[in-house]
């Protein structure tokens, strides 16, 4: 378990994590979102003792991570895939990490095979590609078969089938009775993976709770619709007092108006529809709502 008591770290006068608090529990995924500089890696970093927090706690199984000697027996952890000795083999690089934590050398090579690089071994780290350098951090992270895990944006250059593979990795170890903690930007990633997530803006906690729960936060009316005549329709819904918004396929969204709403505006206006459906709110579209006045760097600059 990990728990997070008004942890607080400042750096030069600016507040990079506020008095977060939260709570992530054994046996289940947890995700980890916030908008880009919303302190995800700094949180990482202070659970971890890598930082020294300002204020506040991180305690892993009740005690600071920095008090345990045999670290990676405890917690494993992936925060910079690049972080790694170019020079050293993915074998050489396990076993000396297996070496420093008193782990048995033959753990080096089963986690290897677990992650799937037993035939890139006893090659240097520097000719490995990005996907290949993740997947050596996610064998570093389980080397010492430890209880809690945590991994800052693991699926970055994995094409779809190391995607598919690391889901059911962490799906498999939530379901070992482990603590699973992940940190990304994919919205998709938390809807397929995550059981409850932890929301962060600015430092502070924007909430924790489960992805269905964080979800239905930022529901509102939404319609897929399709027609042949699409121009006539936005008109008629516009004047209803819908949003109307092109998407792929021909198809467009329409928020403001429920499905038997739209489908009534399209019949009395002689409209032929080809498709109407309603459509749950996405917890891409939660977050944006949720976070849309935390966010600190957006395309026209900083705010």
């Amino acid at each position: 378990m990990i728990e997070v008591h008004e942890l607080t770290k400042r750096f030069d006068g600016t507040t990079a994590v506020d008095r977060l608090t939260f709570t992530v529990r054994p046996g289940q995924v947890t995700g980890f979102l916030g908008p880009n500089g919303a302190g995800k890696s700094t949180t990482l970093r202070l659970i971890l003792g890598l930082n020294a927090p300002t204020g506040g706690t991180a305690l892993v199984d009740g005690r600071p991570f920095r008090d345990r000697p045999r670290g990676l027996r405890h917690v494993g952890a992936l925060l910079d895939a690049h972080v790694v000795h170019g020079g050293r083999t993915a074998s050489a690089h396990l076993r000396v990490l297996a070496r420093s934590n008193a782990i048995p050398r033959r753990r080096a090579d089963e986690v290897l095979e677990e992650v799937g690089l037993s035939a890139a071994a006893d090659r240097r780290i520097a000719g490995f590609s990005l996907g290949m350098r993740q997947r050596l951090g996610i064998a570093a992270a389980l080397l010492g078969d430890p209880p809690v895990l945590l991994f800052d944006e693991p699926v970055n250059g994995l094409d779809p089938e190391g995607v598919l593979w690391v889901r059911g990795l962490f799906r498999r170890l939530a379901a070992e009775g482990r603590t699973v903690f992940v940190s990304s930007h994919l919205m998709s990633e938390m809807e397929n993976t995550a059981d409850r997530l932890v929301v962060i803006g600015r430092g502070a906690l924007v909430a924790a709770e489960g992805v269905a729960e964080f979800a239905a936060r930022g529901r509102r009316p939404s319609v897929v619709v399709r027609t042949p005549d699409p121009d006539a329709l936005a008109v008629l819904l516009s004047a209803e007092g819908a949003t109307v918004r092109s998407e792929a396929a021909g198809r467009m969204a329409v928020t403001g108006l429920t499905a038997s709403q739209v489908g009534r505006v399209a019949a009395a206006g002689g409209v032929v529809l080809e498709e109407l459906a309603a459509r749950a709110s996405s917890l891409e579209e939660a977050f944006v709502e949720m976070t849309g006045d935390r966010v600190q760097f957006t395309a026209g600059g900083e705010r």
